[in-house]
């Protein structure tokens, strides 16, 4: 390893227990290790990557790394089925960081994640993303999905109109907002700081999801304690996207995924009008393939039995 980093054990006290849930992953888990040796080299980590069954040799690649600790989960278990697995060898820490396995580090983001860990009240932080190779952000603060927001975000467009109003649009836009520290609801779950006391109260991440709405939902259970989410853009990373592949049953699970996430958290009068709401997004867009299939499965529920979820091999 030469004068790299070296990851501390299960048994050793750490300043961050980080966990990567790996599904074809081996173009990318690479330059992830090289990044947290790095920065291992200053701070105690250990290192927990679950591998959800890949078929290509992403877990061969961790395998090599003999201070890692590799999870093979023996099946897709999805990501918070991963992340679930991966609690297991936590052990003792100041922090637990959850990372997509397709990101970089840039220097010093995990201090700049702990330094405001320590804040008043926070219980989790968010950094600032920017498009991989890029200084060009990408807008991952969210606000609480509600009918209006998704009304506006269905209206208008997720990305279009930067200043209309916050009820009107889930998705952060304004670009100031990326340039100061303050908390938020939520934020794509790329990259999530947890400190150690709150990820033991709050507990597992919910399966239901399988994949995307698990951080909406993980993070509210954070507020429900009484803490904060907090963006800190002095913590910077770079995120190329697309870790967990693209595909048409991918897109749609997201969708249904939101309905999921508000019919949990909502009474079903409300619930039932945020999915007429999303119905509304997709049926604009109908005359697209993906969008007109999505129409279909939020109209009939028996058809999202079909959709992607946990497997063993």
């Amino acid at each position: 390893m030469g004068n790299e980093g070296c990851f501390v054990s299960r048994d050793e006290w750490a300043d961050v227990a980080v966990v990567v849930v790996t599904y074809n992953s081996a173009r990318d888990i690479r330059n992830l290790v090289t990044d947290l040796r790095r920065d291992a080299r200053r701070l105690s980590l250990r290192l927990i990557v679950v591998d959800n069954d890949s078929t290509d040799n992403s877990a061969e690649i961790v395998a090599a790394e003999t201070d890692v600790i590799l999870v093979r989960a023996g099946g897709n278990l999805g990501y918070a089925g991963g992340i679930n697995r991966a609690r297991r060898y936590i052990g003792r820490c100041t922090g637990v960081l959850v990372l997509n396995p397709d990101l970089r580090l840039r220097r010093y983001a995990i201090d700049e994640l702990l330094n405001s860990l320590s804040g008043t009240g926070v219980g989790a932080v968010v950094p600032l993303n920017l498009f991989q190779h890029t200084d060009r952000i990408d807008p991952t603060l969210r606000r609480e999905p509600s009918i209006s927001r998704a009304f506006g975000d269905a209206i208008v467009g997720g990305h279009r109109l930067r200043r209309r109003p916050s009820w009107l649009s889930e998705t952060e836009l304004r670009p100031e907002r990326y340039t100061c520290a303050h908390s938020v609801d939520w934020a794509v779950g790329s990259a999530l700081l947890i400190s150690a006391d709150v990820e033991r109260a709050v507990g597992n991440w919910n399966e239901d999801y399988f994949l995307y709405s698990e951080e909406i939902d993980y993070c509210r259970r954070i507020r429900e304690q009484g803490r904060l989410i907090w963006f800190e853009p002095a913590a910077v990373v770079e995120h190329a996207g697309g870790g967990s592949g693209t595909s048409a049953a991918l897109a749609m699970l997201a969708t249904v995924n939101r309905v999921r996430y508000i019919e949990n958290c909502h009474s079903r009068p409300y619930a039932f009008a945020f999915r007429a709401v999303i119905a509304l997004t997709q049926a604009i867009r109908v005359y697209r393939p993906v969008p007109r299939a999505t129409l279909q499965m939020v109209l009939y529920r028996e058809r999202w039995r079909d959709l992607p979820h946990a497997t063993q091999s």
